[in-house]
């Protein structure tokens, strides 16, 4: 939030800047809590896809244990809490074993331990490879931290195996054109991207994951010598994925609104039902190579997915069983992703806002005759006390508290008289 200097040397701020500083801070949290009031645990809900979660190192400083927003406000208030944004397929620990005799107020009938959980270095409030808290006390400028899709940790951009952080693909304003990271570690989990079409990898202004009738040469990055034995030549390879996924639609395993087109803009159209299409398509493999059965690349390297990458997997039988083996499985459900989490919070967001002005208009047509005039008359009043001192203050001063302060002296003194 831009702010100025009065005469005295105090940051000053508009009307306007305030609000717009507020709404920007709830629409934050909104997107962080995924649209979560925190009024009650989430521990019936079972494993959930994707929610925040926090960690207590006052009860578990072992950072072995994460809690709900409704826990962290209820159950742990004053306690130092660290906010861990979102994780997937977590469960609440409040109040189980590694909490020892403390009890959660929200639900306290919860199993010894959830055995799904998954932690890491996070919950002690330690990221990325160098192994440094966040906010790092031994910087003066925190440096941005990007978080890895698969093991959901957060990395300094200057720690992700890159020549220089201006290869991480954004616009002119800085804005990233990538929809998830999977940093180096990671990546060899899944080396298999590697043989898809250039286009699910962001680079430059390509944001979108497509097929192409041609090569792409757009991503700059390494590609081994054709001759070099034990290595599969990434442009033959996604040749041979575009040509395959080409023919699929062609034999209309992909609905013909949709032909040569995957992974398209979700503010356009919703690429669900394409995902679908090939979903069930579970016989050939638009890989059509056995990339198990040979070496893709010795080398790792950090991944920046374009948008929509996800529905550009293979869904065939293979494939499917080879997700389930690494575990990854959660690659191919669309509501994983941090981009449709932060959706559904919009979307919550919205029915929120619509539902609270909806009460207030309610609460107003309940009221008898005489309270609408009041609140009618008060709002006025108001208004008429407002312009009056904007008109009599000099516009190049700042509004003070006491300036405020005075305003609502006036109301109250004019009601006195009434």
């Amino acid at each position: 939030m831009a702010a100025d200097l009065d005469d005295d040397g105090e940051q000053t701020v508009s009307i306007n800047e305030y609000l717009e500083s507020i709404e920007e801070e709830e629409l934050e949290a909104d997107l962080v809590l995924g649209g979560d009031e925190g009024d009650e645990c989430t521990y019936s809900k079972g494993y959930m896809k994707r929610q925040a979660i926090f960690s207590c190192l006052t009860c578990t400083p072992e950072g072995n244990a994460g809690i709900c927003t409704a826990c962290c406000l209820s159950c742990h208030d004053g306690h130092e809490v660290l906010e861990l944004w979102t994780k997937r397929n977590f469960r609440c620990d409040c109040g189980n074993s590694k909490f020892r005799e403390f009890s959660c107020k929200l639900s306290p009938n919860k199993d010894v331990e959830n055995v799904e959980n998954s932690y890491n270095h996070n919950f002690k409030g330690l990221y990325c490879t160098c192994n440094r808290p966040y906010p790092d006390p031994d910087l003066q400028e925190q440096e941005e931290m990007i978080q890895c899709c698969m093991c959901e940790d957060w990395f300094h951009e200057e720690h992700i195996s890159l020549g220089s952080p201006n290869e991480i693909p954004r616009d002119e304003e800085g804005e990233p054109l990538y929809e998830d990271f999977i940093c180096k570690a990671c990546s060899a989990i899944c080396s298999f991207l590697t043989l898809y079409p250039k286009t699910i990898r962001a680079t430059g202004k390509q944001p979108v994951a497509s097929v192409a009738t041609g090569k792409d040469k757009s991503v700059l990055e390494d590609i081994p010598p054709k001759d070099e034995p034990g290595k599969l030549d990434n442009d033959v390879c996604s040749d041979t994925v575009q040509n395959n996924l080409v023919a699929d639609m062609n034999h209309g395993s992909v609905s013909d609104d949709k032909k040569f087109v995957v992974g398209e803009s979700s503010q356009n159209n919703d690429s669900s039902s394409l995902s679908q299409s090939i979903a069930n398509s579970n016989g050939t493999c638009i890989l059509g190579v056995d990339w198990m059965a040979a070496s893709i690349d010795s080398e790792s390297r950090p991944l920046f997915l374009s948008k929509n990458w996800r529905d550009v997997l293979c869904r065939c039988d293979k494939c499917l069983d080879m997700y389930k083996q690494k575990h990854i499985r959660y690659l191919l459900d669309k509501e994983d992703s941090i981009a449709e989490y932060e959706k559904n919070a919009k979307q919550k967001r919205e029915e929120k806002l619509q539902k609270r002005e909806g009460a207030e208009l309610n609460f107003f047509n309940n009221l008898g005759h005489v309270e609408k005039m009041e609140i009618l008359n008060g709002i006025a009043d108001f208004k008429d006390e407002f312009r009056s001192f904007l008109g009599s203050v000099d516009p190049s001063k700042a509004i003070t508290a006491a300036d405020v302060n005075q305003i609502f002296e006036n109301l109250k003194n004019k009601r006195r008289r009434v």
